[in-house]
């Protein structure tokens, strides 16, 4: 089911169904109670301990709702979503980046679930464990559980993550924290968070590139950097009586020059990792800002990609796990989008299964060109290799000087992809 999530980018069962026979035990998997999405998640990130080994791993971790207002007189068993009218889950995905190579590789932890009623009205005095914001710090630990044979593991959260008790709690020797900062702390000494900067100078001045979103264009921001040490206060609120009294953090702050523009720049960083001079403070900036990768997660599971939402799936339970599988083939697809222009140093075989590469090669002496531009240029069976060779099923030229393949582009060669290795299977079936 996964393989064709990926091949056929869809979560729509019959779309995804090689004929009723298929389409019917894909439904009754779904629905069998001896399956969960939690056991789906597990089981796919025990597969990273070979791929993390020695490295520094960014465990990149944020939430995205599931809003199934559409079908809301058709399922059953979910809870309210984020408007508190519709039905609707909530989605925690943790995703692991070579913090060297920028390579994606894969999910190192995920949380679903449904919402059962309104926030206790008692909610700041309840233990963080009770809240749904501990998903964070469930987050950080799993990343930390599946990473284990990383070199480094800095888990790097919005500013929902902005919470003490992960501070206190997450960081050890070879586990960091880096979180946008959003609550206004005190700090030992006198004084508030948000307001110590001013008194910093400014360490470094440096254009950086904003990507586009809706209702805004992308742009080139030019932004001040200033950064320090911080002791921030146990706040009065922290549910945990047994958490430190004080913590010692790292600030990192990058404030854009130019006010005028919609919405300016204005970071304010915390970290755990040493911060004593521009070169490590650029580091922490660069390192948060693959945060995007996360954001790309949920396009690409959603109506860009696998329209995770318009599932005809009706159970609650049956969602969950469809969602775990979405969030598993978002991923895939990423990493392939990811391998285009060959800077990711990774095999085929993170992405296609080891008994397709075959047929890749067979696909590739058909798609190249006679003159050296049309060549694949990227090693054999690496996962820029398989890029290529999908691009060019989707009908991207081959060409560098044009506009890099896209998600479109390669949504489009996975189609034509999967419907040649379904010949590819049927003539290794019929062969004598």
């Amino acid at each position: 089911m996964l393989q064709r999530a990926v091949e056929r980018v869809t979560m729509n069962l019959r779309a995804a169904s090689d004929g009723r026979a298929e389409w019917v035990g894909f439904s009754r998997w779904l629905n069998n109670p001896n399956v969960t999405a939690n056991e789906i998640a597990v089981h796919n990130a025990e597969v990273l301990s070979d791929r993390v080994a020695g490295l520094h791993v960014l465990a990149i971790q944020d939430t995205t709702e599931l809003n199934y207002a559409r079908h809301a007189g058709r399922v059953r068993g979910l809870g309210p979503s984020g408007n508190g009218r519709d039905p609707g889950l909530f989605v925690h995905p943790v995703l692991a980046i070579d913090a060297g190579s920028g390579a994606l590789l894969g999910l190192a932890g995920m949380q679903i679930w449904t919402r059962q009623g309104p926030a206790s009205p008692d909610y700041r005095r309840q233990p963080i464990e009770e809240k749904e914001s501990y998903r964070w710090i469930k987050g950080a630990a799993s990343a930390k559980s599946a990473l284990a044979a990383a070199a480094m593991v800095t888990v790097i959260g919005d500013r929902e993550s902005d919470i003490y008790e992960e501070f206190d709690r997450i960081p050890d020797a070879r586990t960091h924290l880096l979180t946008r900062a959003c609550r206004d702390r005190a700090l030992v000494g006198g004084g508030r968070l948000f307001g110590i900067t001013e008194s910093w100078p400014v360490r470094h001045r440096f254009k950086l590139e904003v990507r586009a979103q809706p209702g805004r264009p992308a742009r080139t921001a030019k932004v001040a950097l200033r950064f320090g040490e911080v002791t921030i206060k146990r706040p009065g609120n922290c549910s945990d009586p047994a958490a430190a009294h004080q913590l010692t953090l790292r600030l990192v702050e990058v404030r854009e020059l130019d006010t005028a523009v919609e919405g300016p720049i204005h970071w304010r960083l915390l970290t755990t990792h040493e911060v004593t001079t521009v070169a490590q403070a650029l580091e922490i900036v660069g390192w948060y800002r693959e945060r995007w990768h996360v954001e790309q997660l949920f396009r690409t599971s959603k109506s860009q990609g696998l329209d995770l939402e318009s599932s005809q799936v009706e159970a609650a339970d049956a969602l969950f796990k469809l969602a775990a599988i979405a969030m598993i083939a978002a991923t895939k697809i990423m990493q392939l989008v990811l391998a285009r222009d060959g800077t990711v140093d990774r095999p085929a075989t993170d992405v296609v299964a080891v008994e397709q590469l075959p047929m890749l090669e067979a696909l590739q002496i058909r798609l190249e060109g006679k003159t050296a531009k049309q060549k694949n240029p990227h090693p054999r069976r690496s996962i820029g290799w398989l890029a290529w060779i999908v691009a060019r099923l989707g009908g991207w030229t081959g060409y560098t000087s044009e506009r890099p393949p896209g998600p479109i582009t390669m949504r489009r060669g996975w189609h034509r992809f999967e419907q040649m290795a379904q010949g590819w299977r049927l003539r290794d079936v019929c062969t004598p």
